[in-house]
């Protein structure tokens, strides 16, 4: 419930894999060279993704590019630049580290490649192979969309993103989460519990309940996404109607703190005289803003809203080989 990414975390946003040529049946097969994408090299220099482009259209980073248009560095003339004095390294390990990148990192780097491309359908083949290859849709929101918005936020912040382009990247995100989650929609059930959320009065932020409904739909709930801006009443109206079991708050922007607590505190109350959890979260919500609000739980990243909501809708258990106990 979070930020221009992620619901309930508190970043603000809004290793490739390479596909190498067969090795020649030899005794001693060739070294194959090593690459890094510009994002790895980005992170590595301590520097934004823009900038390593702009390094390699001006031809002091050579680069190459893959079947698909990435652009590829590498790996030993990041080095031999750093090792001259001409770009700065802030943590040259992370391109030396031997060891296979994990599939989260893998994850991220093909997400942000596709992000920066703005092909919608390109991002949800990218989440939708990590979810196929058994990755949950809290960690695909904690771990890969959120970092790779954040970083869109910060390269506009920093003036290495146009707003113009800021947008693209958001909207073609937005538009493959949504086609994402068709894919999870298919495996809704009417018996499941009803969890209704959403982000409050003048927050705009769309991808932070968005995620919050994906996150829940795998967990097993029947997640009812209000949206952004959604007055308090709408909130009550839903607990009337919807009788849901959870109900959750992503607050992204808060342009009227005492407007917004008068509000919850009247859905919160809603909640509690139906039994209701209420779970929230998001940047918006500082420590002295929270220390008025009652709420069952809050959370710094989906993966804890997930945790909390399978503790209010347990996964059924396995059920017992052999024939059921005979009844006294």
């Amino acid at each position: 419930m979070e930020g221009r990414a992620a619901a309930l975390s508190s970043e603000k946003p809004e290793t490739s894999r390479f596909f190498l040529p067969t090795v020649p049946n030899v005794s001693t097969p060739p070294a194959q060279p090593r690459y890094a994408s510009t994002v790895q090299v980005a992170e590595a220099l301590g520097v934004s993704v823009t900038t390593v482009k702009r390094w390699v259209d001006e031809h002091i980073l050579p680069a190459h590019r893959t079947a698909g248009g990435h652009r590829k560095v590498l790996l030993a003339d990041v080095l031999r630049l750093a090792r001259d004095g001409k770009l700065p390294h802030a943590d040259l390990g992370r391109l030396l580290d031997s060891a296979p990148s994990s599939p989260v990192e893998t994850v991220r780097a093909e997400f942000v490649q596709a992000l920066e491309s703005t092909d919608s359908d390109a991002i949800r083949d990218s989440l939708h192979a990590a979810y196929r290859g058994g990755m949950r849709v809290e960690t695909l929101a904690d771990e890969v969309v959120a970092p790779a918005m954040t970083r869109v936020g910060r390269d506009w912040e920093a003036g290495e993103l146009s707003v113009m382009r800021e947008h693209e990247m958001s909207q073609a995100c937005v538009a493959a989460l949504y086609e994402f989650a068709k894919v999870l929609q298919t495996k809704a059930d009417p018996r499941q519990p009803v969890a209704v959320g959403g982000a409050p009065e003048h927050d705009h932020y769309v991808m932070p309940s968005l995620l919050t409904k994906l996150a829940l739909v795998d967990a097993g709930w029947d997640a009812v996404n209000l949206g952004p801006h959604t007055p308090a009443e709408a909130f009550r109206t839903a607990i009337r109607e919807l009788k849901p079991k959870l109900i959750w708050v992503s607050v992204s922007h808060l342009p009227d703190p005492h407007g917004f607590l008068a509000g919850y505190r009247d859905v919160y109350r809603s909640a509690e005289e139906n039994g209701i959890a209420v779970a929230v979260g998001g940047r918006g919500l500082t420590g002295e803003i929270r220390g008025k609000m009652p709420y069952t739980m809050f959370g710094d990243g989906l993966t804890q809203l997930v945790a909390f909501a399978r503790t209010l809708n347990p996964r059924p258990t396995r059920p017992r080989r052999g024939r059921p106990p005979s009844k006294p």
